[in-house]
């Protein structure tokens, strides 16, 4: 399998990602937004989605802040509506 070197194809790669840790820890997601530590409890997972971002696409382009912007889009700005102090 050839590594992604596109990157809009990385992009989708990595939103594709943090949608599946957002959907499969929902209840954790709502968590950390209420208590803030939402990096803190989705850390493993986190972690675990951006080694298989990164086994995917060329290295200048995992390199790059693709990923963590994948993060603040779908699993930061999605979780708006949830009551916190940090909004």
């Amino acid at each position: 399998m050839s590594l992604i070197d596109n990157r809009d194809q990385a992009r989708r790669l990595a939103r594709a990602i943090i949608s599946d840790v957002a959907m499969y820890n929902r209840e954790k997601v709502e968590q950390g937004i209420k208590e803030d530590n939402i990096f803190e409890l989705l850390h493993d997972e986190l972690a675990e989605g951006k080694e298989h971002f990164q086994s995917r696409v060329a290295p200048e382009i995992a390199d790059s802040n693709i990923f963590d912007l994948a993060v603040v889009d779908v699993l930061i700005k999605r979780a708006g509506k949830i009551e916190s102090s940090i909004w």
